[in-house]
Order: C-alpha cells, then sequence, then structure tokens
C-alpha cells in the first residue's frame, strides 16, 4: 500500500509581497538616510580633505551644558538614521519570513557570521543605530554570532567612512581600519557566539524553523504596532538617558590635547576605553582624530580612537541588554578594547 505525502504548501503572490515590501522600505529609506548625502560628502572630503568640524569642539566646562549641548548636536545628526533603524528593527520581525533568516543567520558559525557581516555594509549606521535592527535579528532567533557580525560591521565596515577617512586621514589609516575591522567584527563575533549560552543558539533556531511554517494570522498592523513599541520601548529611553550622561561626561572624557598625548600605553589604553564607552554619530571619529592629531596627538591613541569610537558604545550596548546574555556584552566591550589598543600599537609602527 503506497503512501502520499502531503504537498508542501505553495506560497503565493501575497507571500512575497512582505519580503519585497522589506526591501522597497529599506532600500528608500537608506538611499534618503545614508546613501545620497553619502555620496555628496565623498566628494567634499576629496576636496577639502575634511568632513567637518569635531563634534567635540565647543568646549564646555560644565557637565551639565555639556550634556544637553552634545545631546542637540548628536541627536539633530542620527534621528532620521534611528527613526528607520527602529522602523526597520520592527518589520524584519513581521515582513521577513523567520525560516529564510534562519538559514542565513541561524547557524552557530563562521558562515553565518559572514553572512551577518555583509549584511550590514548597504546599512553604514552607527552602533546605536545598528542596535534596534540586531534586537529585531535575535528576536527572530538568529545566532549570536551572526546579530554581533551586522551590529558591529555597520559602523566599523561601513564604505562610506573608509572612503571619507582615506580622504582626510590618508589611506594608510584606511587600511589598517579595513583589515582590524574584519578582525574586530569576525573575531569578536565568533569569540562572543561561544561565551553565550549554548541552548540558545543552535535549539532556538530549529525551532524555529519548524514555526516558521505555521505564522499565525494575525492582523498586519496589529502584529507590527506590537512589535514596533516593543522594540521602542526597550530600546529608545535607555538611549536617550545614556547619551545625555556620557555628554555630560565628556568634560572629563576627553582632556585638554597637547603634545603630551603621545604613542604610549599611558594615553593609548585610557583613550581605547573612552572610546568604547563613548558614542558618536556615523564617520563623527575622523573630524575627532583630525582636530586631536592637529593639536599634537600621536598616531597610537588616534588609531585607536578610530577603531573604538565606532564600533560600540554604552549606550548601544544598554539597548542590546535584553537580546544579548550579559556576558556576551561584557565580551564584547573588553574585546572592543583590546583590539583598539593592538591596532593603535601596529599604526604607531606601520603609519
Amino acid at each position: 500500500m503506497s503512501s502520499i505525502s502531503p504537498a508542501k504548501p505553495t506560497r503565493g503572490w501575497s507571500f512575497w509581497c512582505k519580503p519585497l515590501l522589506f526591501l522597497l522600505i529599506a532600500g528608500i529609506g537608506l538611499y534618503y538616510v545614508k546613501w545620497s548625502p553619502y555620496y555628496l560628502k565623498a566628494f567634499v572630503a576629496a576636496d577639502n580633505h575634511s568632513i567637518g568640524a569635531s563634534i567635540l569642539n565647543d568646549n564646555q566646562g560644565e557637565p551639565i551644558a555639556a550634556a544637553l549641548a552634545y545631546a542637540q548636536v548628536y541627536f539633530l545628526a542620527i534621528w532620521k538614521a534611528a527613526v528607520l533603524a527602529v522602523i526597520l528593527g520592527s518589520l524584519i520581525q513581521v515582513l521577513i519570513p523567520r525560516d529564510w533568516l534562519l538559514r542565513l543567520f541561524g547557524k552557530a558559525g563562521l558562515g553565518s557570521t559572514l553572512r551577518g557581516g555583509l549584511f550590514a555594509l548597504p546599512g553604514m549606521m552607527c552602533t546605536c543605530c545598528a542596535a534596534p535592527v540586531a534586537a529585531g535579528m535575535r528576536r527572530q532567533k538568529v545566532s549570536v554570532g551572526a546579530a554581533l557580525a551586522f551590529w558591529i560591521a555597520n559602523p566599523v565596515l561601513n564604505p562610506a567612512t573608509l572612503v571619507f577617512m582615506g580622504f582626510v586621514l590618508g589611506w594608510g589609516f584606511s587600511v589598517l581600519r579595513l583589515v582590524a575591522g574584519i578582525v574586530l567584527v569576525v573575531g569578536v563575533s565568533l569569540i562572543a557566539q561561544r561565551i553565550s549560552r549554548p541552548e540558545s543558539i543552535p535549539d532556538a533556531a530549529l525551532d524555529a524553523v519548524s514555526e516558521a511554517s505555521q505564522i499565525v494570522q494575525q492582523n498586519f498592523f496589529s502584529r507590527w504596532g506590537q512589535t514596533l513599541w516593543q522594540l521602542f520601548w526597550n530600546t529608545i529611553p535607555v538611549y536617550l538617558l545614556a547619551v545625555l550622561l556620557l555628554g555630560a561626561a565628556r568634560v572629563w572624557l576627553f582632556p585638554h590635547v597637547d603634545g603630551a598625548m603621545s604613542d604610549n600605553l599611558m594615553w593609548l589604553v585610557p583613550l581605547a576605553i573612552i572610546g568604547t564607552l563613548f558614542v558618536i554619530p556615523t564617520a563623527a571619529e575622523i573630524p575627532i582624530v583630525q582636530t586631536m592629531m592637529a593639536l599634537g596627538m600621536g598616531t597610537a591613541p588616534a588609531v585607536a580612537l578610530l577603531m573604538t569610537l565606532p564600533s560600540v558604545s554604552l549606550p548601544s550596548l544598554l539597548m542590546l541588554r535584553k537580546d544579548f546574555d550579559t556576558r556576551v556584552l561584557v565580551s564584547v566591550a573588553l574585546m572592543t578594547m583590546l583590539v583598539g589598543v593592538l591596532s593603535g600599537l601596529v599604526g604607531m609602527w606601520l603609519l
């Protein structure tokens, strides 16, 4: 007696509409917020060897005034990208089939990590704007390594930033940033993958794949509204507070630069720590370092800041506190500091 296997469900036009809608929203949003402005800024960098003044140039000496002044400048620079990031972080949970995400990013290994890093390249977001999307990926049970690679690669391997850096600081800095950035993205993500709880990676991913064929039939706008609110509430309030606190703390975090800030560990290590914790908009590390080097800062601490300032920040770490194990986030911060120090030492000898 022959058995008849059940036919696989067909996927009609309505199924494909959702991923296509996500790509359309992402493409339009990124063109408006990132691709078009950065294309124009590349010509400015090539002509002027500058992309603007340092975001730390206001010389505020009073913490409350420093917090408010920095918050104003910072949020004016990133608010469009932040809105887009929250929208994309929520839409990736309701428009992209979970089994698609898990086939690409669900396994705990090198392949998923590399794909996560490559997926980040068109985004060109700062670490805080990439965090909501990384959070959305984790809520779809994407592996720790892939989500971290996406999060860190957005600011560190940003193609536009590498171009700006080449025109402003020199192509040697861009090459070092690219090589060290690849090491940072892949190495930190894979190590953090091992540190994370093993049961939260392959088992949950496999369960999610089996669930993907039984998607709950719920009103799209209802699902999206719930997802959007949860993502916003878990990320944005703590983000705003952390930016204000760091804005106030910059009075002490960034000392007056003079010729004494040379190529030695006394400056290299503290600046790597500060760079890891502080928060900046996309590519703002370039005018910061350009200004500080003009005032006498050495190459080693300059490279350390170029690596750590964009990579992660205290606000972005706090934004992801509910989506990654605390051990993972602490490990990412410590390893970022270490890569910053090592990159500074390499830069001191090569640049």
